[in-house]
């Protein structure tokens, strides 16, 4: 379909199966993965060696390579002048005692973001 492999691919779920296939999939000598997802505890990472070695690039982050200690202070900068518009990506708010509601709305791709409103 491709002709030999796509030059970019990026995987963002976290399977290690869609890893592998991210990987996989790229051009031998200059195709790149890039894995964004984070994979369940137990999960590996297998593919044969001969695809590391044949050129392809297997680049991964952690929540974009975000560094807590010195980033987020200029993320609560921006949003305290309202340059990052948090807001519209709440798409719930839930009191507590409805948790499982929340990991109802994630299962089905519902939500993007759920506020768990702490009863008093």
């Amino acid at each position: 379909m491709t002709d030999g492999g796509v030059d970019r691919s990026v995987e963002c779920t976290g399977n290690a199966n869609a890893m592998i296939s991210a990987f996989e999939c790229v051009h031998d000598g200059w195709g790149v993965a890039v894995l964004v997802g984070v994979p369940n505890k137990d999960d590996a990472f297998k593919t044969h060696p001969v695809n590391l070695l044949n050129g392809r690039t297997l680049k991964g982050t952690f929540f974009g390579n975000y560094k807590p200690r010195s980033d987020i202070p200029g993320v609560v900068e921006k949003y305290m002048k309202k340059e990052l518009e948090l807001e519209k990506f709440i798409t719930h708010e839930i009191p507590f005692s409805e948790i499982n509601k929340a990991f109802d709305y994630m299962l089905r791709g519902e939500s993007l973001r759920c506020i768990i409103r702490m009863e008093a």
